[in-house]
């Protein structure tokens, strides 16, 4: 909330259509999500064809989340500093490289855990 203005707060339900408003912007405008998406359809495709147990559904449930949350909050930060500082400043350029940094390494580690799921699910691993 923004100090000096009004102390309205959104009901409930209404803040859950902010959330959902936030996430289809971020949709049609960051090409990130939408390959972080693609990527998980993937995921689903090759759980259905490996037979993946429950378990392993909700590993892969809660590393896409993660991941997705850590491009949302990527896309958020990169769109703050932007207000901030609309022309060029490095330190802006490195709180942005960061920030995509984070979601990299998360990328990275799901990967590997993706790879581990599938290893197990096939029997070669666990």
């Amino acid at each position: 909330m923004i100090p000096g203005k009004h102390p309205y707060h959104p009901s409930f339900k209404r803040s859950f259509l902010f959330a959902q408003q936030g996430f289809r912007l971020a949709f049609h405008q960051e090409r990130n999500i939408k390959v972080m998406l693609a990527g998980a359809l993937v995921g689903v495709v090759v759980g259905i064809v490996v037979h993946f147990d429950a378990i392993s559904w909700l590993i892969f449930a809660l590393c896409c989340a993660v991941v997705i949350a850590a491009e949302l909050l990527n896309t958020a930060i990169e769109k703050v500093v932007d207000l901030v500082s609309p022309e060029f400043h490095p330190l802006a350029g490195q709180a942005k490289d960061i920030a995509a940094a984070a979601v990299w390494s998360m990328c990275v580690i799901v990967a590997l855990i993706g790879a581990g799921l599938v290893l197990r699910a096939l029997g070669w691993w666990g």
